[in-house]
């Protein structure tokens, strides 16, 4: 990128445990995020994400006048963001009194040591000058207080990196621990300071020399991160953190986090035949999800990763539904621990879960609508009680754990943190439904249309998940000998699906004249795909027509908008589905770096622009990896998962995956159009 538009938002960097956005001027423009660091909403008074002190912050002063003083001297040159190592190059001069310097700054979040951010910036004068350049981590500008600030290290002659702080998050709630060390490599010798005094300052590392014409300097630092959920003295684990990262050294972390990209990009969704652009985002959706996921994400991830900028609310950085709905199935099979990661943290909140339901009169497990953090309690915000009624995300959660179980074959895992979930979740169901004289229903509930004023009744998508949830949760049981199937199995038997004229209905008062947004989103279809609800053919063929012919007034909002595609492949339209996932999917993704936004762009270009949102970048990717190869994982044999003829979009002719992981063995997926099958092979090594 040469040219930055006033639209733009920074570019967003991450590993899973650290988010960063970085501007155009990095040393003066941006801000980070920590998993698991949470603060006291300043608005909603409600647990939500807080902001980091940032890693990144520096400084340049030439013959004493300073960047961050005149940043109107500064002009931007280009931004560089290399998706294969998730390494951002940016370049920008900054002009003084007839001089000249050329600066380049380089970050990237490390995969491998998941708490460090390196940052290296080079400077380069063309006149001689007295030369300052500074690095450090930074927390003007954000809400909370200072614990602690040291630059010596407690114990040690010599301090083992250039300085700590410990910042505590507006309202208390948590505490993020920093430290970093810094090195200079350059011509000249340049004399090194610290501010050791001011108790509130900065934290930053400055070289000042006198340099000559066309000489360069480069300095680096290495800052790690750590929030007080993760360690009790999160200041001192940074330390530790930091100080092992510069034993290590900044060009072995750099090789090694790239070694790791490597490894996960060999899971990349090649689209054979389609046009570049489609691979491009293709591309942008594979990186951004992997980015925003890791193994060492105890604290799940939000939907929009750890991305923030004050434009926008970006959902308070609360766990919702969307994560395991769509987040977690192209990880499991593409990124297994990072999938894990997501399932642990409602492993560990399952008191919470367990608390929640019963202060809403049932048994069981039900997992709030958005998850604080801390405890994973309800944190939605007050004036929007309703929102609670959409009670399907413990159906996404169950689902997910059942799913691990399948693509994994741990049946260790199944055991152990699986089936609290499952058992959990069919006792709720069990609790929540009533015997009528159609069977079971589920009432007053809010489906994925929460526009709604009023809750309905047998919402399609709730009552069809939670049969599939049953009838996993019973053959769980017949797998571990338990006793519960027969009694989970008769309540899916029973339980209703509101349907007419062969078509499965929203709700059980839905009816054509129902419009607007809420009447055209296809609930009942999400049902079908992703989370796998089998109905016979004609059943299927007719609903998918029926939403489809209905969809105009949906398409551009959130979520299903990137999977409608799948369906009209489902019936053999090839054109309409390439029309749809151009209107349901390429119209939400930003310049310049391909951010993935809340809402199409071209249909609402009035919104806020802001991503990466996961809900929908990662339904793009579920739709390559299971919808369109027609790929359902099951307890039976990974080979018998393809499980319909695939159809393609027009001008797509295959679907191809060199690595994903299937029952902890690397496998390829071919999905050919016209193929009677896709191909998913699993080595045998």
């Amino acid at each position: 990128m040469t040219e930055y538009r006033p639209e733009y938002i920074p570019a967003y960097l991450s590993n899973g445990l650290i988010g960063l956005r970085v501007g155009r001027i990095p040393l003066v423009e941006g801000l980070a995020m920590v998993n698991g660091l949470a603060a006291v909403h300043p608005t909603d008074r409600v647990e939500s994400f807080a902001r980091a002190p940032y890693p990144v912050a520096g400084e340049i002063a030439i013959n004493g006048v300073k960047l961050s003083e005149h940043v109107d001297r500064a002009r931007f040159v280009e931004q560089r963001y290399d998706f294969g190592s998730g390494e951002l190059t940016s370049r920008f001069r900054f002009d003084v009194g007839g001089v000249t310097a050329e600066a380049e700054s380089l970050v990237f979040c490390s995969r491998t040591q998941p708490t460090l951010v390196l940052h290296e910036l080079r400077v380069t004068v063309d006149t001689a000058c007295d030369l300052s350049v500074a690095l450090g981590v930074d927390p003007s500008g954000i809400a909370g207080r200072w614990k602690n600030r040291e630059t010596d290290t407690p114990g040690a002659e010599k301090p083992v990196v250039d300085g700590s702080l410990e910042w505590e998050t507006d309202g208390g709630l948590t505490t993020c621990g920093g430290a970093y060390v810094t090195r200079f490599e350059g011509i000249e010798n340049a004399k090194r300071e610290r501010e050791e005094h001011n108790r509130i300052a900065p934290l930053r590392t400055s070289y000042t020399l006198r340099a000559s014409a066309g000489g360069t300097c480069l300095v680096r630092s290495i800052a790690s991160l750590v929030a007080s959920q993760m360690h009790a003295e999160p200041h001192r684990e940074a330390t530790r953190l930091a100080a092992v990262g510069a034993k290590l050294g900044f060009d072995r972390l750099r090789e090694e986090n790239r070694e790791a990209w490597r490894e996960l990009w060999r899971g990349r969704v090649s689209l054979v035949g389609a046009s570049r652009r489609w691979q491009a985002f293709a591309d942008a959706a594979f990186y951004y999800l992997h980015a925003s996921a890791h193994g060492s994400s105890l604290f799940s991830t939000s939907m929009f990763g750890l991305a923030y900028w004050p434009n926008y609310h970006y959902y308070r950085g609360q766990v919702m539904w969307d994560i395991e709905s769509f987040v977690f199935p192209p990880l499991a099979v593409t990124d297994p621990h990072a999938a894990d990661a997501l399932l642990q943290y409602r492993t560990d909140r399952l008191r919470g879960a367990r608390r929640n339901a019963a202060l809403n009169g049932y048994r069981g497990l039900q997992f709030p609508w958005a998850s604080g953090p801390l405890n994973g309690e309800e944190m939605i915000r007050v004036s929007a009680p309703l929102i609670t009624l959409e009670q399907h995300i413990s159906l996404s959660v169950a689902l997910a754990f059942a799913r691990y179980v399948h693509v994994t074959g741990d049946l260790d895992f199944l055991r152990e943190r699986a089936w609290p979930v499952l058992e959990g979740v069919a006792e709720w169901i069990a609790s929540r439904v009533r015997r009528t004289d159609r069977g079971y229903e589920i009432e007053g509930v809010i489906g994925i249309a929460e526009q709604r004023d009023e809750p309905v009744d047998n919402a399609a998508y709730v009552n069809m998940s939670a049969k599939v949830v049953l009838a996993e949760a019973a053959a769980a049981a017949r797998r571990l000998g338990r006793q519960d199937a027969p009694r989970w199995e008769a309540i899916a038997e029973d339980l209703f699906i509101p349907w007419a004229n062969g078509i499965i209905l929203n709700h059980d008062r839905f009816t054509s004249a129902e419009r607007g947004v809420t009447g055209a989103t296809p609930e009942a279809l999400a049902a079908l795909f992703p989370v796998g609800y089998v109905v016979a053919p004609e059943t299927e063929r007719a609903t998918i027509e029926f939403y489809l012919e209905r969809i105009d007034d949906f398409i551009g909002h959130p979520m299903l908008s990137a999977l409608l595609g799948v369906y009209a492949a489902w019936i053999g339209e090839r054109e309409r589905s390439l029309d749809l996932f151009e209107r349901g999917y390429a119209e939400f993704v930003n310049e310049p770096f391909w951010e993935t936004d809340e809402f199409s762009r071209k249909r609402f270009p009035e919104k806020p622009r802001v991503g990466p949102f996961q809900a929908n970048l990662a339904g793009f990717l579920s739709a390559c990896l299971y919808g369109l190869p027609g790929i359902r994982v099951g307890q039976d044999e990974p080979c018998e998962w393809a499980r319909r003829p695939v159809t393609l979009p027009s001008g797509w002719n295959a679907i191809e995956v060199e690595q994903l992981w299937i029952r902890d063995r690397p496998a390829r997926l071919y999905a050919a159009h016209g193929a009677q099958r896709a191909d998913l092979r699993v080595s045998s090594d």
